[in-house]
């Protein structure tokens, strides 16, 4: 089934509405329609009281004139609906419940086992802070968090990087925004026994071979896409905190995540995990199959 629609999870929560918002944004830039999936429902009765669903779509057709907007119910549990959907949809969008003391997602059983089992690239978005659960649904659809401008895409130069950079380009060349390609590198190994004016050249040469693996990655995709501004940064550290870092300020950042499948299922490696429960800002995650 082609991939041809936007499809956004919704449960009538804060974080359910800002991820909605988001989607419908999303499918006005790309063109497609909209699905409103309603996990764990099945077709309502038509009565005095519009359900909430219905009614949210109702909303974002209002805001954004000439979208399509259809609302699904799926009676399955909401992962396995939402990862079924996934095989139908560009992009999955799923709402976050917000930022805690950690200063990240505090992503749910839900979003972390759909994130493990997705078909297609899947944006995590929260809730504005302070933003009711139950809001009245004809008003119109408040904003997500402000979001800074441009993309920021992590990247792994020591596993296939394609997928990532192919989603980062196509979205940033959609925004007509730059696009900044993070990639962190550690020292070498075992030198954290050695004095640092002998590890010194070693890193500087490490720093450098980084950075040529980076523009050897970036080159291919620069010539395609020559109306995207790209910037590039290489840091020494590690990769969870200096994502969950450059992710303060970009309006969207973008990861690979590669599944780790044991006998309960399908998980995400450590950095994803890291980043998935505590950036700041809209989040894609990109399937590495």
């Amino acid at each position: 089934m082609a991939a041809d629609r936007i499809i956004t999870g919704f449960d009538g929560s804060a974080p359910g509405r800002a991820a909605a918002h988001w989607a419908a944004r999303e499918a006005v830039r790309e063109g497609l329609p909209l699905d409103v999936l309603r996990a764990g429902s099945r077709e309502p009765r038509r009565g005095r009281e519009e359900p909430a669903a219905e009614a949210e779509a109702d909303g974002l057709r209002a805001r954004f004139p000439g979208l399509e907007v259809r609302v699904v119910h799926a009676p399955e549990d909401p992962v396995v609906a939402l990862a079924a959907a996934s095989e139908r949809a560009a992009l999955l969008v799923l709402g976050s419940r917000g930022l805690g003391s950690l200063r990240g997602f505090l992503t749910g059983s839900v979003s972390q086992r759909v994130l493990g089992a997705a078909h297609c690239p899947v944006v995590l978005v929260r809730a504005r802070a302070g933003t009711r659960s139950e809001e009245p649904a004809r008003e119109p659809v408040r904003e997500p968090v402000r979001e800074p401008r441009g993309v920021t895409a992590g990247l792994d130069l020591a596993h296939p990087c394609d997928p990532v950079l192919d989603f980062a380009f196509r979205t940033t060349a959609r925004r007509r925004e730059p696009l900044t390609v993070v990639h962190a590198w550690g020292p070498p190994a075992g030198t954290e026994y050695l004095h640092f004016g002998s590890i010194g050249g070693q890193e500087k040469q490490q720093a450098a071979d980084a950075r040529r693996a980076l523009d050897e990655a970036l080159a291919p995709w620069r010539e395609h896409h020559p109306e995207v501004p790209v910037s590039t940064e290489v840091l020494m550290g590690h990769a969870g905190i200096t994502l969950v870092d450059a992710a303060a300020g970009t309006g969207l950042l973008v990861i690979g995540a590669r599944r780790h499948r044991n006998p309960v299922g399908a998980h995400l490696g450590p950095v994803a995990h890291a980043v998935i429960h505590h950036a700041p800002c809209p989040l894609a995650v990109v399937p590495l199959h």
